[in-house]
């Protein structure tokens, strides 16, 4: 655990500042802009090309040091930051500028993941996955804890700008302690032969890990139950953050409150999850987590002010700790090292391909259906009016609140599908 524990730790600094830049920047983008769609396409435009970064990420995983594919990430990530610096002090950043800087940050930021993940069953033994895992669930609650409310004390007394060399600061953890540390690499034949074969075969690889996936009935089965929870839940991520703007008149307090409260539940569920090691059938731990959230995600969108919101959002990230890490280690457990890459890459494309869609249509359905239709004479406003209000916003909590419906739903489901609780078999 001692490699695996210094990496974490520099990527737990490197993700404070990380969060530090994406807080300010939502503030800054809705300063000027005002639009929830502006806010989603910057979401959108990082999903975008993750979807074809995919499609060759997992052969470069498995052909490439999976080290070096990090440190280039960072570094990536780093010069994005500071492009974005540059720009703003020159009073020449724009709302399109974090579209195309997010699109090329995220390319990157898909491989390093990758790598990641792949090298958690060489750096630890298999009775760990869950816990490594879990940790890994800190990584992006840990940070929301301190992350909004650093940035929204600091936004308005050092600005973007001050906000963004911080975060090009807190890049240099993750370099030092990726740079001190040795990754294993898999023993492959094909990282034995000419680098070349990887290039020749690069269509050939894609097409065996789709047809890893689709051919085992188990392994399909949780690929598309846990999209169709993904693609609801990013659905109401996408509009959680104007759902708190719209409703509170732009208040950063009351967004980094909300933030805050994720990251502790979070952090206390990756604790209790990496104290515990996870439930004994891991399947069981998965759906749980998918009826908590649903469960929690539906008094969020159902509350009109900060005490709900800053409860159900803690309940909320509670269980995905449990629920990401029991996802992880059904994975980890059914894909041997050698194809890791490839196999994931195959899964993360499915499920970032719903991701895009969902962040999408997300704020065209706020902006342009519910929004105005909670807002008019309409008989659905007479209806879920008295649930969810008719101002500013309420329209964005209707959809939030179908979509938390949504996740309640496909967990519940979960229970009567006989090929995931056949994955445990292989365990």
């Amino acid at each position: 655990m001692h490699t695996f524990i210094v990496i974490w730790l520099g990527q737990l600094v490197s993700t404070v500042g990380s969060y530090m830049t994406s807080f300010a920047l939502t503030l800054w983008a809705w300063e000027i802009t005002g639009s929830a769609t502006a806010l989603a396409l910057v979401g959108f435009f990082s999903q975008l090309p993750r979807v074809f970064v995919i499609l060759f990420s997992g052969v470069i995983v498995d052909c490439l040091n999976r080290k070096h594919l990090m440190i280039l990430a960072d570094a990536i990530a780093v010069l994005s930051s500071v492009f974005i610096l540059i720009l703003y002090f020159i009073h020449a950043l724009q709302i399109w500028h974090l579209y195309l800087i997010g699109a090329i940050n995220s390319s990157f930021g898909q491989m390093q993941q990758l790598a990641y993940t792949t090298s958690l069953t060489l750096l630890v033994p298999p009775q760990q996955y869950t816990r490594v895992s879990s940790m890994g669930s800190a990584l992006n609650y840990g940070p929301a804890i301190f992350a909004p409310a650093l940035a929204g004390s600091l936004y308005p007394v050092i600005g973007l700008g001050g906000v963004l060399l911080i975060d090009i600061l807190t890049f240099f953890a993750a370099f030092a302690t990726l740079i001190a540390v040795q990754i294993p690499q898999p023993i492959q034949k094909t990282m034995q032969k000419d680098d070349r074969i990887c290039l020749k075969t690069i269509c050939q690889d894609i097409l065996f890990s789709f047809q890893y996936v689709f051919k085992q009935a188990n392994l399909r089965m949780l690929l598309l139950f846990t999209s169709a929870f993904w693609m609801m839940h990013d659905l109401g991520e996408a509009i959680y953050v104007p759902m708190i703007l719209a409703r509170t008149d732009g208040s950063a307090a009351v967004l980094a409150s909300a933030s805050v409260a994720a990251g502790m539940g979070g952090v206390t569920g990756a604790v209790v999850v990496s104290v515990w090691g996870g439930t004994k059938r891991r399947i069981r731990g998965l759906l749980n987590g998918m009826i908590g959230a649903g469960i929690s995600k539906t008094m969020f969108g159902l509350g009109r002010i900060p005490a709900v919101w800053v409860t159900a959002q803690t309940c909320s990230s509670l269980n995905f700790p449990l629920l990401s890490s029991s996802e992880d280690a059904l994975w980890f457990a059914n894909v041997t090292p050698e194809i890791q890459g490839r196999v994931f890459a195959a899964s993360t494309l499915i499920l970032q391909g719903c991701s895009a869609i969902a962040t999408l249509i997300a704020e065209l359905l706020a902006d342009r259906v519910f929004e105005p239709m909670m807002q008019s004479n309409s008989q659905v406003a007479d209806l879920f009016g008295p649930i969810v209000g008719t101002g500013a916003g309420a329209g964005i909590a209707l959809l939030y609140i179908l979509t938390s419906i949504g996740l309640l739903s496909v967990g519940i489901s979960g229970y009567r599908i006989p090929q995931l609780w056949a994955l445990e078999k292989t365990d």
